[in-house]
């Protein structure tokens, strides 16, 4: 099996862009297998713009492959957004992971830009199949609800010719989302119980679609802390987490505690069908942040390596 962890932010947790740019050396550097932006345009709490992020970080490092979890393309408009990312794509000898999806319903995004959150998954799938064509196709001609489209086209190309696409989203419009035009599926706050279904419906779909997805590009993600519930930084982020989703269960999906209990909770994940993790490190300082990335590289890693599943 390939069992991948990359590193994932969702707000921007650092003091300073020096402490970021120390962070993701630390991860080029590592053997990491990722680094993931969590894509958000309207907030009061710090956030990168997750497409320039990548840019920077593509121009930052040689090794490390980088994605978006998950950009919400329906804010988006789809002919830029598919040239920032073969232009990251070119411009990195083709290390981008691009990741799609409607994004959080409960994002201020919606609301500040006077978006209406339901109905929009007609326009995420016709972003979808201009943005996969476009990346693909000489010229492309679109007639659709959202957007129309005549002989567009861009050039250069992403340097990886089946540029892959990761989903996101849990609903059933987002299973046959995936379905339709991933080559990945990445779970958002679900866990892992809340996981298996999702991975066996989309299973389901793909074979009614004539496709397939490689086994191991079904993904996770969750915060970790070498440390215990009761620390102050791990209860701010469960309280901004039970905030935004208050039926979320971090007990049921974080990791807090020594190596053995991340691994645990990895194998957890994996017994439902997960290869590829996104692990979001808790901190309370630039300093603290580095430790817990340092911590799981040397102390989980090498677990990792040889989990498989179990009954």
């Amino acid at each position: 099996m390939s069992i991948g962890v990359g590193f994932g932010i969702a707000d921007f947790p650092f003091s300073s862009a020096t402490a970021f740019w120390e962070w993701v050396a630390l991860c080029e550097e590592s053997g990491v297998d990722s680094i993931w932006q969590t894509d958000r345009l309207v907030s009061k709490v710090p956030y990168l713009e997750s497409l320039s992020a990548l840019a920077a970080i593509a121009g930052a490092t040689r090794r490390i492959k980088f994605g978006m979890n998950i950009c919400s393309v329906a804010l988006r408009d789809p002919l830029v957004t598919a040239k920032q990312c073969a232009t990251i794509d070119y411009l990195s000898d083709g290390r981008l992971l691009p990741a799609f999806g409607i994004g959080s319903k409960d994002a201020a995004d919606w609301a500040a830009t006077g978006r209406v959150f339901k109905g929009v998954g007609q326009k995420v799938d016709e972003s979808l199949e201009i943005i996969s064509r476009l990346w693909s196709e000489d010229e492309v001609s679109f007639e659709g609800e959202h957007y129309k489209y005549k002989n567009a086209c861009i050039e250069p190309k992403p340097i990886q010719r089946k540029l892959p696409i990761w989903i996101g989203g849990s609903s059933r419009p987002a299973i046959k989302r995936t379905a339709r035009f991933g080559s990945g599926w990445q779970a958002g706050r679900e866990t892992p119980a809340e996981v298996k279904p999702v991975i066996d419906e989309i299973k389901k779909e793909l074979e009614l679609a004539g496709r397939s997805i490689d086994y191991d590009h079904y993904g996770a993600g969750f915060f970790f802390r070498f440390g215990n519930w009761e620390e102050p930084c791990v209860k701010n982020k469960a309280a901004i987490y039970f905030k935004r989703a208050p039926k979320a269960n971090p007990t049921a999906s974080w990791a807090v505690g020594n190596s053995d209990d991340i691994l645990k909770r990895i194998q957890e994940y994996i017994n439902s069908g997960v290869c590829k993790f996104v692990l979001r490190p808790i901190g309370d300082s630039d300093g603290d942040l580095m430790a817990q990335t340092l911590r799981l590289v040397e102390e989980v890693m090498p677990g990792v390596s040889i989990l498989r599943p179990t009954p």
